[in-house]
């Protein structure tokens, strides 16, 4: 059965958003949830269906925001051993492989994070990012591997989502790239925006997009005649935007090694040692790993920070450039 909730706007309320009115009226619900929900269709102003989160009222405005059943048994649990680095009763913090997607969606409804964060914890899982995402309260692409936080109840939910709304989660990222940045440490300061000609992808807005932050630094260079130049980077994000690092690594010139989607072609490299290139073009996945990731813990109030090491399909193209440069000196 459905639950519908019916507000007036007064005179005093004109002109506010309409997910922030709602929120305000309503404390139960979360800013995040209303949004969600009006997203999918389930609000109407003055009798017509609006999709805006954004929309703002006028007084004398009929809302009506219906709370849909949570539909029962729509997610099967999915047998896939997670690597937990930490969890307790509100929250818990897994270390992805890459090659598995964090929920349900187009093409794959059973064989993601999700499915196997249903199979471990069940039903304690946070519900405000609506009934395909219980617990995730950010995401990293299918093909990056590392640290994430997963929520397993609104409180930690929305407690989690206002540090990343106000850039205070620490997050480092580790990556190959091709060539190497000019300068070799910098700040990458954008808008980003769905790509006009690929709506996958995401690009460097010009006029329009969301802003973005990219802090990085070379930690590595490698370059000689056994190898192409590639160079070992750690990013630190401010913002949290689709693909960020992926975009502004590709915006500078410098794709990172094995992406797809934002790729630079591998060619053939005269001299090149057999091993390393047998490793780069066996990569099945982009070389960008979600090495750290500290965050406030909303019950405890205590800082909390983890890491993760590289995993072995990474490490071992590392271990093989760091060979080859050290063979040079």
């Amino acid at each position: 059965m459905k639950n519908i909730i019916n507000i007036i706007v007064k005179d005093v309320e004109n002109g506010k958003r309409i997910d922030s009115f709602i929120s305000k009226k309503e404390k139960m619900l979360s800013r995040t949830r209303i949004k969600n929900l009006i997203l999918q269709k389930n609000l109407k102003l003055n009798n017509s269906i609006i999709t805006n989160p954004s929309q703002k009222v006028v007084s004398g405005d009929k809302i009506d925001l219906i709370i849909p059943e949570p539909k029962k048994g729509s997610l099967k649990p999915y047998k896939f051993k997670i690597d937990i680095k930490y969890e307790d009763e509100d929250l818990l913090v897994l270390n992805k492989p890459a090659n598995i997607i964090m929920h349900p969606g187009a093409g794959n409804y059973d064989n993601t994070i999700v499915n196997a964060l249903v199979d471990h914890c069940g039903k304690s899982l946070s519900n405000i990012g609506g009934e395909l995402r219980p617990g995730i309260v950010h995401r990293i692409d299918k093909d990056t591997s590392g640290l994430v936080v997963i929520a397993k109840n609104n409180y930690t939910h929305e407690s989690l989502s206002n540090q990343f709304s106000k850039h205070s989660i620490e997050r480092v990222y580790e990556l190959l790239i091709w060539g190497k940045l000019r300068p070799q440490t910098g700040r990458i300061e954008t808008l980003i925006t769905r790509s006009s000609k690929n709506r996958q992808l995401m690009e460097v807005g010009v006029a329009k997009g969301k802003k973005a932050i990219t802090n990085y630094k070379t930690l590595e260079l490698f370059e000689n005649n056994k190898m192409p130049t590639l160079s070992l980077v750690e990013c630190k994000l401010e913002t949290g935007r689709t693909h960020q690092i992926r975009v502004h690594m590709s915006y500078k010139g410098n794709c990172i090694l094995g992406d797809k989607k934002y790729k630079k072609k591998f060619k053939k490299f005269k001299n090149i040692d057999q091993n390393l290139e047998k490793l780069i073009l066996n990569l099945n996945r982009q070389f960008l790993h979600a090495k750290m990731l500290g965050f406030i813990h909303p019950k405890t109030g205590k800082k909390l920070r983890f890491s993760s090491v590289l995993p072995n399909e990474l490490m071992m193209i590392l271990k093989t450039l760091k060979t080859l440069k050290n063979k040079q000196l």
